[in-house]
């Protein structure tokens, strides 16, 4: 079993900048990739960014490169998102995920992976 923890969440004005975090614990061992998701009111849950748990390869969305910079700390089996000229369609609830296929990584459909993390609220206002 993978646990994940998220935090750094909150309310911010359009052009501002946050970082979540998300600490994975338990078997971290079987982990290859750490994603970000997101889901905002009415919508589905959409990909945002992803990281090989080595830290050498990521892959993004088209609407976040540029402004979204996904980053891992190995010593603390931590992932990073610094979310910068954020936007007001940037609002949802973001989560983080493990996927622990060996030979695929970087994928970006929910449904591929294995563990989640409980959620995180960013508002982005006008």
């Amino acid at each position: 079993q993978v646990q994940l923890d998220e935090s750094g969440g909150g309310l911010v004005q359009a052009g501002g900048s946050l970082r979540l975090s998300c600490t994975a614990s338990g078997r971290t061992y079987n982990i290859y990739t750490m994603g970000w998701f997101r889901q905002a009111p009415g919508k589905e849950r959409e990909f945002v960014c992803a990281i090989t748990w080595s830290g050498e390869s990521t892959s993004y969305t088209d609407s976040v490169k540029g402004r979204f910079t996904i980053s891992r700390d190995n010593a603390k089996n931590t992932v990073y998102l610094q979310m910068n000229s954020l936007k007001p369609e940037d609002t949802a609830v973001y989560s983080c995920a493990a996927d622990t296929n060996r030979l695929l990584r970087l994928r970006r459909g929910a449904n591929l992976y294995d563990y989640w993390g409980q959620g995180t609220q960013v508002t982005v206002s006008s």
